[in-house]
């Protein structure tokens, strides 16, 4: 007979209900009835102890904790900035805002215990600043101009730039296969530490979306307002819908990614189409719409003619997606033969500067290899792989 795991039964409630994972949910991961499960639940019986392991994989949480005493205390959750009415967060959004708080509290008293210096820039402005003079300052201190930026695909840039200041960048779309996020619930959150400050950025939309998420969380990073964000693309009707941190931080990512000098110096045949548009817009990494809204805002083009393009644009827009769509289908056939790069993925997830930094820790001797396993979700002997990827 299989033995049993003598679990703490309302630590196991807790850890379920924490993920967001449903009864009926939990139940068919063990292979048992509802019934079964709410008497574990409850204390009336108790799980195996391969049951109660199956159990903790699904919940993400350490097997140990299930025998604690009590209900440990956990992470704080984050301020919730997102849009009115939008819906609880899933457990794929409670799974990656729980991973990277353990990253970032970890990186945070490294660096503190090692005496590193405070960054200067965490909360340095507040939200009755100037946005103008925030995004400025974002721009000065990573070195980045729009006009002009050094490489092809500008996302990339800012996030080289961002790291370089020790702003942990962390992307991705997914938790595993069958549990991926959703950006019209998440599509951002920002942790402002003056140790550590950690960016997520959810890659499920394209890359336009993405950047103006990033630069909207490095002026969360600025005010010093940690939280989620979601709807974070800028529009000129229904503002009260959003926070007031998330439109000030609209305001500052516009400003950075669209300065009024670049904006004001553009010929004016620019704004003739929405294909043109989206050229231009697409050479400073933002979307048609941002770069309307923006053109709007500083009186370069009327209500009824940002109207006009707007349409034009949700048209060309629709066409756009149409294309990527096949791009996507033509890149899951190349993945089929040879299946995506697991190690560039869990790069991008974890953040480079911290992947960097945990495997020279692991190097030093600093840190035990089951940390630093566990820190970038990667096995100790692939480490070498996972490597590689930092030099590509």
């Amino acid at each position: 007979m299989a033995e049993k795991a003598y679990i703490t039964p309302n630590v196991l409630r807790w850890a379920r209900e924490s993920a967001r994972i449903s009864e009926e949910v939990a139940a068919f991961k063990v292979l048992v009835s509802v019934e079964k499960l709410k008497e574990w639940e409850e204390g009336v019986s108790y799980p195996t102890i391969r049951q109660a392991q199956i159990l903790a994989k699904a919940y993400r949480r350490p097997f140990a904790l299930f025998f604690l005493p009590e209900i440990p205390r956990d992470f704080q959750p984050l301020q919730d900035f997102r849009v009115k009415g939008s819906k609880d967060l899933s457990t794929a959004s409670v799974f990656i805002i729980r991973e990277i708080q353990q990253k970032q509290v970890w990186i945070s008293e490294v660096n503190e215990e090692n005496n590193e210096n405070k960054i200067s820039f965490v909360g340095k402005y507040s939200a009755s600043n100037d946005p103008k003079e925030v995004a400025n300052d974002i721009l000065s201190t990573l070195k980045i101009a729009p006009s002009n930026y050094k490489i092809g695909t500008p996302i990339l840039e800012w996030i080289q730039k961002a790291e370089s200041k020790g702003i942990f960048i962390s992307r991705t779309s997914f938790i595993h296969s069958r549990l991926k996020l959703d950006s019209d619930e998440i599509q951002g959150f920002a942790i402002a530490d003056i140790y550590a400050p950690f960016i997520f950025v959810n890659s499920d939309d394209w890359n336009a979306p993405q950047l103006f998420t990033l630069v909207h969380e490095l002026a969360h990073i600025w005010i010093a307002e940690t939280g989620i964000s979601n709807g974070i693309e800028p529009e000129i009707e229904n503002k009260e819908k959003f926070h007031p941190v998330e439109l000030f931080c609209n305001e500052v990512a516009a400003t950075a990614l669209m300065p009024d000098e670049l904006m004001r110096s553009l010929d004016k045949n620019v704004f003739r189409n929405a294909k043109d548009i989206f050229k231009e817009s697409k050479k400073i990494g933002v979307s048609s719409f941002a770069f309307l809204v923006r053109a709007f805002n500083l009186g370069i083009i009327p209500l009824g003619q940002y109207r006009k393009l707007k349409f034009e644009a949700e048209i060309e827009f629709k066409e756009f997606l149409l294309r990527e769509e096949e791009k996507k289908v033509r890149q899951k056939e190349k993945e089929k033969l040879s299946g995506p790069n697991y190690f560039l993925l869990q790069l991008n997830r974890n953040s480079r500067l911290f992947t960097q930094t945990v495997l020279d820790a692991f190097r030093s001797g600093f840190i035990e290899p089951t940390q630093a396993s566990n820190l970038l979700n990667v096995q100790v002997n692939k480490f070498p792989k996972l490597e590689a990827q930092l030099y590509k």
